[in-house]
């Protein structure tokens, strides 16, 4: 497993999948573990063109909308029939009430089921892990339901990814002076009284505030093209900005 700190695209449509572009989900790879951050439908699929779901560290999930975790049903399947059974449980890192309603959908009561596969722990605002030399701490943040967004760090760099957010503090001090900033630009204006996403240019203006090195816009929703929402996130951010592209590993 690689020790620089690397980002991998596995998929960025909001709000459901689309040809050739699956839901939210990214694989972090650093200090000799590697972690499938969010698991957005299809990001199963693509995961799997980068590494064996079965060498997994942990898996990390920033909220409990269906395309940010439904493709952890996938994961079930593959893990537990498919031939890809980890040597230990995979440590599954959400809000509370994930593995419940992964459980819900094979009609069991609770999630016993799932102990020989997923090891699930509930995340909590500053909660802080650490897997080989990689660390990972959750943020909570601004969305509509409980929500999440993560910092992981090795070897002196540092990757901020918003999750889903609306503009908030906390969105910013996750942020804070990070190499690269993966950052949810999903609508392109704000409903009166709804905080719940970021224009791009409220990314651009985070991103400016945090004092990042680079910015990296996904989760675009169906009202803007990627190529639009970057190019007006990095008008207002003033710094390297690019859109996430499935398939692309970025070094942080």
């Amino acid at each position: 497993m690689p020790l620089a700190l690397t980002l991998t695209v596995l998929g960025t449509a909001s709000p459901h999948p689309q040809p050739d572009r699956p839901c939210s989900g990214y694989l972090v790879r650093g200090g000799g573990a590697e972690v499938w951050v969010d698991a957005g439908p299809g990001t199963f699929a693509e995961l799997q063109r980068h590494t064996d779901p079965a060498r997994l560290s942990a898996i990390w999930i920033s909220h409990l909308h269906a395309d940010h975790h439904a493709d952890l049903l996938s994961a079930v399947y593959g893990l537990a029939y498919g031939g890809l059974t980890p040597a230990a449980p995979i440590p599954v890192y959400a809000p509370a009430g994930c593995a419940e309603r992964l459980a819900g959908f094979f009609g069991r009561p609770d999630a016993g089921s799932l102990s020989g596969i997923l090891d699930f722990r509930t995340l909590h605002d500053g909660h802080t892990t650490r897997h080989g030399e990689l660390v990972l701490t959750a943020h909570a943040v601004t969305h509509d339901v409980e929500a999440y967004g993560l910092r992981a760090a090795t070897g002196g760099r540092t990757l901020a990814y918003s999750g889903d957010s609306g503009p908030c503090a906390a969105l910013t001090e996750l942020a804070l002076n990070a190499d690269l900033f993966l950052c949810e630009a999903d609508i392109d204006a704000h409903r009166e009284g709804e905080q719940v996403h970021l224009t791009p240019e409220d990314v651009g203006d985070t991103a400016r505030a945090a004092g990042v090195g680079q910015l990296l816009v996904t989760h675009v929703g169906p009202t803007l093209t990627p190529e639009a929402a970057t190019a007006r996130a990095a008008s207002v951010f003033g710094g390297p900005t690019a859109a996430a592209r499935i398939g692309e590993t970025r070094s942080v």
